[in-house]
């Protein structure tokens, strides 16, 4: 594959990276603006057309490297194939290459969101490939840098960091580490956590990208020296891409605990799943009286502890009664705590609910609870409502926003000290990390999934579990209304899993464990850091490239 440099070509034809170079003989006369903008942009696409038909294809094989599809190797090929599209050109064309990389790859991955419309789709993808873009521009302005592949990888984490934030607290799906949750890459989030493992998945990518450069090169006139840089190269990525078989994880348990898992189901799947009142309610009831059946009877062990999914209570049991002794009944039944998951009414403002895990004690019953903290906008609430429902009258399916938390997970239930993450959060480093450092021994996924059933996004969202098990050291307890219901060992491994709209009962033996990892102690400081390090090799590269141009020019003089 060339490395994507045409600057001799187009120095003899007289064009620009962005078109023609107008004459500057005398008497001509300059055409309309229009008609101008309109060649330079039919030039540029003519140009562009392979390099951006190559884009398109390895942004759909880094989606296929994602779950449900789950071919890891495709994201160290698609990291490869952009860092060599846009190698050697400029920001402009960086980001054009980067952002029709990164729509089909979106589209792919956040296929899922057709439940709520294409357009849903379409207009998240886009949003999301805007970062892509800017990624692209700072790939190819620091490609002529020395060391470019630290440099890219570097530049993937930064892309990744703002995008995790922004806007609207930012949206994670889609970090090169999730498609690396069952690869020689994943122990290494234990040393630093997700950035870590798409620091390392992007420098393996870079230095295959450099490999093949090299090897390019030798086409013509190839030298010892371009073939003992393309071994190194070669060399190196399969050293970064092992090294993570080397890290110990942790997994010794201090102490452990027998926990049931409920997954009660819906009436069905897609965006209309609640079905009639306290359906959902009385699911998770009747799957747990089952479960107080069957050790009544000796064909089951008693559980510490239960755990049911989010929003497993349809109605708010502190304002429908029913809905109260409904869960009553079954947590006396049982004769364990539960953690139940249900809509709370805000009690001072009107219109807004609270995503809360409830503690339900079979004596004292409710007790201290757990509010999600991070809403998913649009969803979960909606931004400029009064102003939006106007325009997308499908907002007004989502009637009341959701109120954040402004505490972590951390909840006693029954012998066990376990941190609460509901749904999308576990997505965000953040709010897991705080969770495990104020104290968790083990981690509860609270979800419901089954807007999106059957769609890809459970399978993604358990690849998250896995790699916040291996993280942080901790088990990772998914509970989820219609599945994927999981329970992950603190290596990663799935060691119970219920399939998707499915009514079961999961009982497992978790181990609970007090140590951390160094990706505890270290937190967000080496995203930072490798953030900060990628906007500075931008910055560098601005700077030789004007030093570049300046002597040119003074020696043209």
């Amino acid at each position: 594959m060339p490395s994507g440099s045409d600057t001799t070509e187009e120095a003899v034809s007289g064009t620009t990276p962005d078109g023609p170079v107008p004459s500057a003989r005398t008497g001509s006369t300059a055409s309309p603006g229009r008609p101008g903008r309109a060649r330079r942009l039919l030039a540029f696409v003519r140009r562009e057309a392979l390099r951006t038909g190559l884009a398109v294809v390895f942004g759909v094989a880094l989606g296929l490297a994602f779950p449900p599809y789950d071919l890891w190797p495709l994201s160290l090929v698609a990291v490869a194939a952009l860092s060599l599209l846009t190698r050697g050109r400029t920001a402009r064309q960086g980001a054009w290459t980067g952002l029709v990389f990164g729509l089909p790859f979106f589209l792919i991955l956040l296929k899922w969101l057709n439940v709520v419309g294409w357009d849903a789709v379409v207009g998240l993808s886009i949003a999301e490939a805007l970062f892509v873009a800017l990624l692209g521009a700072g790939l190819a302005v620091t490609s002529r840098l020395p060391a470019w592949p630290l440099w890219a990888a570097c530049l993937w984490v930064a892309e990744e960091w703002a995008r995790d934030r922004l806007p609207f607290g930012g949206f994670p799906w889609g970090r090169l580490a999730f498609a690396n949750t069952g690869s020689p890459f994943t122990p290494l989030a234990a040393l630093g956590g997700a950035p870590l493992v798409t620091f390392a998945v992007a420098l393996a990518g870079a230095l295959l990208a450099a490999c093949a450069a090299a090897l390019w090169g030798l086409r013509g006139n190839g030298t010892v020296r371009r073939a003992v840089t393309a071994l190194e190269a070669f060399g190196l990525a399969a050293a970064v891409t092992l090294a993570g078989l080397l890290v110990p994880v942790p997994t010794k348990a201090d102490d452990s605990v027998d926990i049931a898992v409920v997954q009660g189901n819906v009436q069905q799947a897609g965006m209309d799943f609640l079905g009639r009142p306290m359906k959902i309610l009385d699911n998770h009831a009747t799957a747990t009286e089952k479960l107080a059946a069957d050790i009544k009877a000796g064909r089951a062990k008693k559980p510490d502890l239960v755990i049911w999914p989010e929003n497993s209570s349809d109605l708010d049991p502190f304002q429908y009664p029913q809905a109260y002794d409904r869960i009553d009944e079954a947590v006396k039944a049982i004769g364990v705590p539960v953690l139940v998951g249900a809509l709370v009414d805000h009690p001072s403002k009107k219109g807004y609910v609270f995503n809360e895990g409830i503690v339900w004690d079979p004596k004292k019953g409710p007790g201290a609870s757990y509010t999600k903290q991070h809403p998913v906008p649009f969803g979960e609430y909606v931004p400029f409502r009064e102003q939006l429902s106007k325009i997308i009258t499908r907002f007004q399916r989502v009637p009341r926003d959701f109120y954040p938390g402004d505490h972590t997970g951390l909840l006693n239930v029954g012998p066990a000290r376990l941190g609460d993450v509901i749904c999308f959060e576990v997505a965000y480093d953040e709010i897991v990390h705080d969770t495990v450092d104020a104290g968790a021994r083990a981690l509860v996924i609270q979800t419901n999934n089954a807007t999106y059933g059957r769609t890809g996004q459970p399978e993604q969202q358990l690849a998250m579990s896995k790699l916040r098990a291996v993280e942080h050291g901790r088990a990772v307890v998914t509970a989820a209304t219609s599945g994927i219901s999981a329970v992950v060992a603190p290596d990663g491994r799935i060691t119970h899993r219920i399939p998707e709209f499915t009514q079961g009962v999961v009982s497992a033996r978790i181990p609970l464990r007090d140590e951390t990892t160094l990706a505890d102690r270290v937190g967000a400081a080496p995203e930072w850091a490798l953030a900060i390090v990628g906007l500075l090799s931008c910055a560098a590269a601005v700077i030789v490239g004007r030093r570049g141009r300046t002597k040119d020019e003074k020696g043209q003089q």
